[in-house]
């Protein structure tokens, strides 16, 4: 190495991020204890002296924030809950001058992993926002190698190292079989989401609690993408049943609005036929006919959270702490009591 060995120097040879290492030799901010010792050995070793430009932590700052989505292009244009997300968190970062910077990865977890070490390792950003949060997820112990603070969208299933924002899956999904369990249906089944995702699992799972704890026979579960393709498919499925459901539970609004003219394509009327609820619910449920009966939760205020988290996690702050977002069941039209046998 010629000259004075710089920050950048010490992040690259330790693997990690130029704000974890600014944090590590400043004491501030989140990181792992592992992360910091390794930093400052690595300082150590290369003999690194803060100049009077880096006594400052803001001097490697590049306030902006990560986000890679590793689903095809097509699914995320398909999905009505990232427009809506995206804008709550552009909207929160663009008023503390932040920016964001995301990546849409269309190959597989090598392609998936290398998007994170690039952002990170690059000293591109000062913090990721981590979405579609899978069972056991290799990306929380990659971000923690790198010493890159994040937020994670959703309820994970593992120790993470930092804050996170989520809704209740399991109270939307109790609250959507209470409904219908209150208007006599004991036929219930769910075309879910992916299975891939914590909230595709957790929400499968709720679902056969909720009808447990109601007495209802066990629901037949058809698994869906988020995609109206899958939406109208699980609903094919389930009308060929020789004991079809009375009601159907849908991952989100497109796909419950796919489901529903399928049924019409096939002359079954909701709700008078079958009833049918979305989990996740979407500005166009109320203008379709019928009125769609949603969970609705506010993504917009969702991504402005996230944001807000993540700010503040990398800002050091002593009071971030998870944050859970309220929903609730809004009752239009498509659901009524089940046809009389």
């Amino acid at each position: 190495m010629q000259g004075r060995p710089t920050i950048n120097d010490v992040a690259q040879a330790a693997g990690v991020s130029k704000s974890a290492v600014s944090y590590a030799l400043s004491g501030r901010g989140r990181i792992g204890a592992e992360t910091r010792e390794r930093v400052l050995a690595v300082a150590a070793e290369l003999g690194w002296q803060p100049s009077q430009q880096a006594r400052g932590l803001s001097s490697s700052r590049t306030y902006a924030i990560g986000l890679v989505f590793a689903r095809p292009a097509e699914l995320i244009g398909a999905d009505p809950f990232f427009a809506p997300f995206i804008a709550g968190v552009e909207a929160e970062l663009s008023h503390h001058k932040y920016a964001l910077l995301s990546q849409v990865i269309v190959g597989g977890e090598a392609e998936e992993e290398e998007g994170y070490r690039r952002l990170a390792s690059g000293g591109r950003v000062d913090g990721m926002i981590l979405t579609d949060l899978r069972d056991i997820d290799p990306r929380i112990s990659l971000l923690r190698d790198l010493g890159m603070p994040y937020v994670a969208v959703g309820r994970p299933m593992q120790a993470i190292d930092g804050p996170a924002v989520s809704n209740d899956d399991s109270a939307s999904v109790t609250s959507a079989v209470d409904h219908l369990a209150d208007l006599g249906h004991q036929r219930i089944a769910q075309v879910s989401g992916s299975r891939a995702l914590v909230h595709g699992l957790e929400r499968e799972r709720a679902f056969h609690r909720a009808l447990a704890a109601r007495g209802l026979y066990a629901g037949t579960v058809i698994p869906g993408d988020f995609t109206g393709q899958s939406g109208a498919e699980g609903m094919c499925a389930l009308l060929e049943l020789s004991h079809r459901p009375t009601a159907i539970i849908f991952a989100n609004a497109l796909m419950a609005i796919a489901g529903m003219q399928e049924a019409a394509r096939q002359g079954v009327s909701v709700p008078a036929d079958i009833s049918v609820v979305a989990l996740d619910d979407n500005p166009i449920a109320p203008f379709v006919t019928p009125a769609l009966t949603a969970v609705h939760t506010d993504v917009l205020l969702w991504g402005s959270l996230s944001a807000r988290t993540i700010m503040a996690w990398i800002e050091g702050a002593s009071d971030t702490a998870d944050v859970t977002l309220p929903s609730e069941l809004v009752v239009r039209g498509s659901t009524a009591p089940p046809p009389s046998p």
